[in-house]
């Protein structure tokens, strides 16, 4: 299955987001998943199993539990797939930290302008 056939669920992208903030059980992935999307313990567990089998994530026991944690290897080749069309979010990022920066200027200047501030002389 390709990268993006994964990726294109929502279920397994949220499954990602909360395996990237460390290694979770199932009960724990199941039950937040259970709660956003409606579905029941049995379809969170294919879920999980499709992101195994296809490499996303890895796991392991830890006596009766099993802990899921993501693994890198096939994000990078999404990254690498990404990068190619990166000039044309980074051109527009580029422009906003401009903008924001002549902004921050415009205030400093402003707040120059009127003089010290009459908390500080009290």
């Amino acid at each position: 299955m390709h990268a993006f056939d994964i990726l294109g669920d929502p279920v397994r992208r949220r499954i990602l987001e909360l395996l990237a903030d460390g290694e979770q059980t199932a009960g724990a992935v199941s039950e937040v998943i259970r709660a956003e999307f409606g579905i029941s313990p049995p379809a969170v567990s294919q879920h999980l199993r499709v992101l195994r089998e296809s490499g996303f994530v890895t796991v392991r026991p830890d006596g009766t539990r099993r802990l899921y944690a993501v693994e890198a290897a096939p994000l990078q080749e999404v990254d690498i797939w990404l990068e190619r069309f990166r000039g044309f979010w980074n051109q527009r990022l580029d422009a906003l930290a401009t903008e924001l920066a002549r902004g921050r200027r415009h205030r400093r200047e402003q707040r120059d302008d009127r003089g010290p501030d009459r908390r500080q002389e009290t």
